[in-house]
């Protein structure tokens, strides 16, 4: 299980955009890498297609980035922080903040 999904707020640890925070748009779990709203802008150069009305030219979109170089903010503290696992009393297992104890999934 991984430590981040879909629509977490996470906080880039490394890289040249270290600091940001975003919003995990898609996770790719085989790779180990998340796509994160507004971070690791990589340009993409286009070629027009009529038939699909695609207009060519240089677009701007989210390259994926290392899941060891995230972490999660905490819902309830507000803080980043690591993420750790606890199992609920029906069995559920659910992530944990390390820092205030709180869960960090809905």
């Amino acid at each position: 299980m991984l430590h981040v999904k879909k629509e977490d707020q996470v906080v880039v640890l490394g890289g040249k955009d270290r600091g940001k925070k975003g919003r995990v748009l898609r996770v790719l779990p085989t790779r180990n890498r998340a796509i994160v709203e507004g971070v690791n802008m990589i340009r993409k150069h286009t070629r027009p297609n009529p038939q699909k009305n695609i207009q060519g030219g240089i677009l701007e979109r989210e390259g994926s980035i290392h899941l060891s170089n995230l972490k999660v903010v905490c819902r309830e503290c507000g803080e980043p922080s690591r993420v750790g696992f606890s199992r609920l009393a029906d069995g559920k297992k659910v992530r944990v903040c390390k820092k205030c104890d709180g869960s960090i999934d809905k």
